[in-house]
């Protein structure tokens, strides 16, 4: 149950879905035409540029799908716990991501291969940052789960089955801020290419303030 979820995980977890969004929409636009923030449809093209015997596409999207796993790997290293909880060292993490943005940015400018790389770097620390809380599976870089959840929720109450209410709405608030971010990424697109990658840069350096603040707030007054 996520009655207890606080109000700074329902913000931060909003803002970090939106700018998933933004991200992926701006892949998807910018020279490479690739999704960035999840690997299943990557993994599908691998195997078919293996079957097709375009080995250096599927060097490419072998680097895609790495630079994802060491994203989520750091991820790991920095905060220690998949469960989601004030205090931890989310701060850290999301400058790393930022930075990575921005540097995917220079990068797709010269259309380098490296700005697929970063990208797909930050967005797999982003996406294992927040992993778990009290067993709902939080991820802000993809929806396909969270409308799966929606979906069989919906069909649990179509049977007059009871349903987790607080963590549908967050389900919800997730989605609706990825659809967001991609309607943001691409209007950003249209004015400034792939230097658009800094907008949700400069995003996620700002949410890596407000929640180092916040943490230290929360630690001051002894709530962490």
């Amino acid at each position: 149950m996520l009655q207890k979820l606080g109000k700074w995980a329902w913000i931060g977890g909003g803002a970090l879905a939106c700018i998933a969004g933004m991200v992926n929409a701006i892949g998807y636009l910018s020279y490479s035409h690739q999704a960035v923030t999840h690997l299943t449809g990557t993994t599908s093209l691998l195997g078919i540029a293996l079957q097709r015997r375009a080995f250096a596409e599927a060097a490419h999207l072998g680097g895609v799908m790495f630079a994802f796993f060491l994203g989520a790997t750091l991820s790991g290293f920095i905060t220690r716990r998949q469960t989601l909880k004030l205090g931890r060292r989310y701060g850290i993490a999301l400058g790393i991501e930022g930075v990575f943005l921005a540097l995917a940015a220079l990068c797709m400018r010269q259309q380098m291969p490296a700005g697929a790389y970063f990208a797909t770097f930050a967005c797999g620390l982003q996406n294992a940052m927040a992993s778990t809380y009290s067993g709902a599976i939080l991820r802000t870089t993809h929806i396909s789960g969270i409308v799966t959840d929606l979906g069989s929720a919906l069909g649990h109450a179509l049977r007059g089955m009871k349903i987790d209410g607080p963590r549908m709405r967050l389900y919800g608030l997730l989605l609706a801020s990825f659809f967001l971010g991609g309607i943001l990424g691409a209007a950003v697109f249209a004015v400034a290419g792939t230097d658009a990658l800094l907008y949700p840069a400069g995003l996620v350096l700002v949410v890596a303030l407000g929640y180092t603040g916040y943490a230290h707030y929360a630690r001051i007054k002894g709530r962490v």
